[in-house]
């Protein structure tokens, strides 16, 4: 609801996630995944590359483990007989409506444009009238103030079924933030980049009022761009002021008629897109599955074009570093070894792995340890980590330049403002440890200390998660549509700020809370989010997990690391 997944593939096609509803898995309720017989012990990143035999021929330098615990049976019934009955309420209610014995609050036909092409198609605002409306009150809420690791609700009460709402006047203060995407901590309304991008502010103004390609081409873009360049370990790199324009403006001057893309079926809305508008022929593979990529990559070698059979005259393969609805990382070494056996080319999506994967945070190729020369296409966003706004796109020289011309976002779009500009070349610097500080190396190690940590404690309660263990986007399985509104409310309640989701963003019997775990959370912060969630999931009975893992052994600990607390 909050964010689209885009789980429908272009041309007409159709991607299962699960076989009805439901992860599969094999010999047993957990499907793990792991490239090393050890699992890591330290919570930290580790300051050399852990060596052990790869189930995979050596292509993963570092442990890797990602879980998707099957959902339990008697949750999917009881999940599917809630959205069963709350549909057949909601056409008791639309036939109460017709009939005006129940007020009608949606837009609808007027009576006289009844005969016109309609501009409002009930059945499809159904799910929006009935179920979204029950527990819109867990969206969109306003927040007063910088979206750091505490913020600031605006108070709001609806009186008539969370329809309308009114503002009370008040603020919640000091509301513990689980939902942002600033995984860095550079959000922030103080400090070494806010006092940047104001002192830019005094000198170049907010707005640029042209495009890059006439007068709104600034020298702290050209500066901007180099260091991106220089950060990415890559030849070249643009910048664009929109992070899903990035993807959706930029695919289509890669891909054309004639042109193969395969597409992960998780992958953004923004991906997804750009493949449609590029008029290639689109072709989904299983998420993170590497058999079902190679099968499409070997079919596309052998038969060619539809009816034609000729060669394909690019095939681009369209992935994601971290998924943000599955908190799951790309098998990027696997991915690559396929690219090279078949000689396609690969997309990298790093929206929400830059700044938040790695040792020097560069994201998942600097996470496995990979050569960025074999990313044909690195692309990426400032809004995350960097606390700004806006994507890139790094690559070869050859490659830039030919997006200079042909992207429609570079041609047409505005130039991005300067304080944003600022903002992101000091919060990279600071990353690269450029500034004469070690701040960013600090916020990239305590973001991997506090995903470790919040991941591990909510597993030692019962919580069922999906997604890898390093994953700052840590997912928590809710399932009933009852408990998608209960939990962000009751969370609220005790000053926790989260996000939940449910369908269409995700399966319909996968709804879920997701937390966005940042440097700027404090042990405290996480500990008080960790017994609150445990006290809700106790009221609400959301300790799904078949599995729980022990907690930790008592160990002796640097100051850097996390001691237990009490569940």
């Amino acid at each position: 609801m909050t964010e689209s997944s885009a789980n429908k593939p272009a041309n007409g096609e159709v991607c299962q996630r699960a076989k009805n509803g439901v992860k599969p898995g094999r010999n047993g309720f957990v499907k793990n995944h792991h490239h090393f017989h050890q699992r890591q012990q330290t919570y930290c990143y580790p300051e050399e590359k852990v060596q052990h035999p790869s189930c995979h021929g050596g292509l993963y330098s570092r442990p890797f483990a990602e879980t998707f615990e099957e959902t339990p049976m008697l949750v999917a019934v009881l999940t599917y007989m809630g959205y069963l009955i709350l549909t057949v309420f909601g056409y008791l209610r639309d036939f109460l409506r017709d009939w005006k014995i129940e007020r009608c609050h949606i837009a609808r036909e007027r009576e006289e444009q009844r005969d016109f092409v309609p501009l409002y198609q009930d059945f499809e605002n159904f799910y929006t009238r009935n179920l979204y409306m029950r527990i819109r009150d867990s969206w969109n809420r306003p927040i007063c103030s910088v979206p750091g690791a505490k913020v600031n609700l605006v108070e709001r009460v609806s009186r008539d079924y969370n329809w309308t709402f009114d503002y009370t006047g008040r603020v919640v203060e000091n509301v513990i933030n689980l939902g942002s995407y600033n995984y860095l901590g550079f959000a922030e309304n103080s400090g070494r980049c806010a006092e940047a991008a104001e002192e830019v502010a005094r000198k170049y103004g907010v707005g640029v009022a042209s495009t890059r390609q006439e007068m709104g081409n600034l020298d702290r873009h050209e500066e901007m761009e180099d260091l991106v360049a220089e950060f990415l370990g890559v030849e070249a790199a643009m910048a664009f002021g929109m992070g899903f324009a990035t993807n959706s403006m930029n695919i289509p001057a890669l891909a054309g008629k004639g042109c193969l893309i395969l597409s992960d079926e998780l992958n953004h809305a923004s991906l997804v897109l750009g493949a449609r508008l590029s008029g290639s022929i689109i072709r989904v593979f299983k998420h993170n599955n590497m058999p079902s990529l190679e099968k499409l990559l070997r079919d596309a070698i052998v038969h060619g074009q539809p009816r034609t059979h000729r060669p394909w005259k690019k095939i681009l393969i369209l992935v994601e570093g971290i998924y943000s609805m599955e908190g799951s990382i790309v098998r990027l070494p696997e991915v690559i070894a396929l690219k090279k056996r078949y000689r396609a080319y690969l997309y990298l999506d790093e929206a929400h792995s830059i700044g938040a994967l790695g040792p020097g945070g560069r994201g998942v190729v600097d996470y496995f340890g990979l050569d960025p020369q074999d990313v044909d296409v690195m692309m990426g966003t400032f809004t995350k980590s960097f606390g700004a706004a806006g994507g890139y796109i790094g690559g070869r020289k050859e490659l830039i330049e030919y997006l200079r011309s042909h992207s429609h976002s570079a041609v047409y779009a505005t130039s991005m403002s300067p304080p944003v500009v600022e903002q992101i070349i000091t919060s990279m610097k600071c990353i690269m440890g450029e500034d004469g500080t070690t701040l960013g190396h600090d916020r990239v190690q305590q973001l991997a200390e506090n995903t470790t940590y919040f991941r591990r404690k909510l597993q030692e309660m019962g919580f069922i998660l999906y997604g890898n263990n390093d994953s700052p986007v840590v997912p928590m399985m809710l399932y009933m549509p009852a408990k998608i509104g209960a939990f962000g409310r009751e969370m609220l309640k005790r000053n926790i700020g989260v996000v939940v989701v449910g369908f269409p963003a995700t399966p319909i019997i996968e709804s879920r809370a997701r937390f966005c775990i940042s440097a700027a959370h404090t042990k405290d912060m996480l500990d008080s989010a960790l017994r609150a969630i445990s006290e809700v999931g106790d009221l609400l009975q959301l300790k799904y997990s078949r599995h729980r893992t022990p907690p930790a052994p008592a160990r002796a600990l640097g100051d850097g690391m996390y001691e237990d607390i009490d569940n």
